[in-house]
C-alpha cells in the first residue's frame, strides 16, 4: 500500500470544479476492476485513502486533486 512520508496510509483530496465529477476507485490484484464510484458537484470535496482494496483512482471531469506528491488540475491542457 502507498504510504505518505510520515509512514501513514496515503490520502488524496478531490475538489470538483463542475457538477458531475466522477471519482472511480480501482481494485488491486491480477484483475483491475472498478469497485466504487462517487459523483461530486461543483465545490464538493472528497477525502479518500488508498487501501488494500484500492490501488488507483480515475477522475472524470474538471477537478483539482491534492496529494503529497503535488496538485493536479484536470482542466489544465497543453496546446500542441
Amino acid at each position: 500500500m502507498a504510504q505518505s512520508p510520515n509512514g501513514q496510509q496515503e490520502y488524496f483530496v478531490v475538489k470538483a470544479k463542475e457538477n458531475g465529477v466522477h471519482v472511480i476507485g480501482l481494485t488491486r490484484g491480477s484483475d483491475t476492476r472498478f469497485h466504487h464510484t462517487e459523483k461530486l458537484d461543483k465545490g464538493e470535496v472528497m477525502l479518500a485513502q488508498f487501501t488494500e482494496h484500492t490501488s488507483a483512482i480515475k477522475v472524470r471531469g474538471k477537478a483539482v486533486i491534492y496529494t503529497h506528491h503535488g496538485i493536479i488540475d484536470t482542466s489544465d491542457e497543453k496546446q500542441a
